[in-house]
Order: structure tokens, then C-alpha cells, then sequence
């Protein structure tokens, strides 16, 4: 199995390289990361695979609803371009150099011999103890790479600032917005309302109990980002602040950074006793997890709106 999804992945890849129509473009790549998603699952990272393949459904819907405004605004008549000029032979044998050249670095510097996984069950048999919880990701994130997690968050807080700044509205959107192509699927419709309560439920879930199973705050906050979107396509419902979501953003980083640093940087863990130990661990990690989860939720929340409610009308 884990064979042919590799495969797999190799074909969406090469297909990537050969396919010059832009929509097409975006929708392979959407497929090579579900294809990604689940040789994560396969090699047994629930967690990477639920965040890779939420990611996938949401950069879909952005790259195409960017690509309809763009050749909306090039070409009122034609909103998005259908075909392309048939690439030249000089363009085609170039892509396969370029192919044949990434392949053979693969297979320059692949390992024949196995990885050292001394760091690995140096977690695994560290992890319950130095951090606490039963997720090992969780675990790793969290606690022994905090200053990735910090970075990450700091780089989704720029990213929505900046769409913030170049976007031609302002926070309320126009009164004749688009409404969503959704709402005209009664069949959609069913499916979304029904789903929409459970996506809350599952987010909710995901952010409270990631410490001890697959999940987090990251992909809870996918969660309840989508219950949200949902919320919108299902009602046509604008009614939250994006300046207030961006302020809480900023605050919720902010908070992010000082638990950072007061419980993993300056270890106060070492203060408190040994029997409280678990008990203090378990309460770091619900907290950071909610404050990453509803980041998460924040950010996405202002793309969607910014990108589908108000600069698509």
C-alpha cells in the first residue's frame, strides 16, 4: 500500500510539472497532498496527516477563488481562461531534464543504511515525563520544538496581517456581496448543516484531548475554522468582526509566546512538586493547545472571509 501511494505521489508530481492550465495546476497539487496525507497516515502520524490534508482542502479553495478574481479582472467576458498554447519542444524537453535531474539527486543522497533513531527513542521514552500527555507530537511541538511552534505562529499572524493591509475593503463587506455557488445545492445544503454541528463538536474535541490522542491545537483549529465556513455557505451569515478576530489573533500569539517561555524556557515545572508534576504538565498542554487552536481558528477565519465573503464579490 505504502508503495503505491508513493507512486502515486511521484505521478500527481510529475503531472504538477507538465500541466500549464492554471485551475488544473491547483487541483493536482490539492491531490498530491491528499495523497500525502495518507502516507503520513500509513506511516503511523495521524496528526500530520489530519493537518495535511486540511491544509490541502483550504489552499484549493484559495488558489481557485484567487485565479477566478484574477481573470475576472483581466478578462470580464471570460472568468477564467480555458486553454493555453501547446508548450514548445525546447519547454517540454526542458521539464524532463529538470524531472530526470530531481531524480537522480534522489537517488544520490537517499540512505542506504538506516537512520540513527536514537533521537526518536530519546522521545519516546522521554516524552511522558519531560512534557507529560500521551501524544508524542503533541509532546514534541509543545515542548522540545516550542521555538518552531513559535515561528509558525508567528508567520500565520504576518501572513493575515498582510492580507488585511492589501485588501481593497474594509472590514464590512459590500451589500451586494456574491453569494456562495453552494447555496444554490439543496443537496450541499443538507449535507452542510448537517456536518457544520459536528465539525464544531470534533474541533472542540480535537483541541481538548489532543494531548493524549491524534490531534491538537492545529487541527482543531482547522475544525472550528471550517464550522464557521460552513456556517457561511450554508446561511449567507457575515456578522463578525474581522478587526476584533485579528486583535485576538495578535493577543492569543502574545499569550502563546509568554506560556512559552514561562513554563518550557525558564522550566518552572522544576518548582512544582513531583506528585503535582503530572497534573501541571496535562493543564500546560490543554492550555497551549486552546490558545494554538483558537489562533489557528482567527487566522484562517480572517482568509476565508477576506478571500471568498468580501474580495470575491
Amino acid at each position: 500500500m505504502l508503495e503505491l501511494m508513493l507512486f502515486l505521489w511521484i505521478i500527481t508530481a510529475c503531472i504538477i510539472l507538465w500541466e500549464k492550465r492554471h485551475v488544473r495546476m491547483v487541483l493536482w497539487l490539492g491531490l498530491s497532498s491528499f495523497v500525502a496525507s495518507i502516507i503520513f497516515f500509513i506511516l503511523g502520524s495521524p496528526d500530520v496527516a489530519m493537518a495535511e490534508a486540511a491544509i490541502s482542502v483550504f489552499s484549493t479553495i484559495f488558489f481557485i477563488v484567487c485565479l477566478e478574481k484574477y481573470y475576472t479582472l483581466r478578462n470580464p467576458e471570460q472568468k477564467v481562461v480555458s486553454s493555453q498554447k501547446n508548450d514548445s519542444l525546447v519547454s517540454h524537453g526542458l521539464r524532463i531534464l529538470f524531472a530526470v535531474f530531481l531524480f537522480g539527486l534522489f537517488m544520490y543522497f537517499s540512505p542506504d543504511t538506516y537512520f540513527d533513531p536514537h533521537l526518536k527513542e530519546l522521545y519516546i521514552r522521554r516524552a511522558a515525563t519531560d512534557v507529560g500527555g500521551e501524544n508524542i507530537v503533541g509532546a514534541i511541538y509543545l515542548g522540545y520544538r516550542v521555538f518552531d511552534t513559535l515561528f509558525e505562529a508567528l508567520v500565520l499572524v504576518v501572513a493575515v496581517v498582510a492580507v488585511i493591509h492589501m485588501s481593497h475593503f474594509d472590514e464590512t463587506p459590500p451589500k451586494d456581496e456574491k453569494q456562495s455557488e453552494v447555496r444554490k445545492s439543496n443537496v450541499a445544503l443538507f449535507l452542510m448543516r448537517i456536518v457544520a454541528p459536528l465539525t464544531i463538536v470534533f474541533g472542540i474535541y480535537l483541541v481538548v484531548n489532543g494531548f493524549l490522542t491524534a490531534g491538537g491545537g492545529f487541527q482543531g483549529g482547522l475544525a472550528i475554522a471550517a464550522f464557521f465556513i460552513c456556517r457561511y455557505m450554508v446561511y449567507d451569515i457575515y456578522d463578525i468582526s474581522m478587526s476584533k478576530v485579528n486583535k485576538m489573533e495578535e493577543m492569543v500569539f502574545a499569550a502563546i509566546s509568554i506560556l512559552a517561555v514561562l513554563i518550557v524556557f525558564q522550566e518552572a515545572q522544576a518548582l512544582i512538586p513531583y506528585h503535582l508534576l503530572p497534573m501541571f504538565q496535562n493543564i500546560y498542554l490543554i492550555a497551549m493547545n486552546g490558545l494554538v487552536g483558537l489562533k489557528v481558528a482567527c487566522g484562517f477565519l480572517i482568509l476565508f472571509y477576506r478571500y471568498i465573503a468580501i474580495e470575491r464579490s
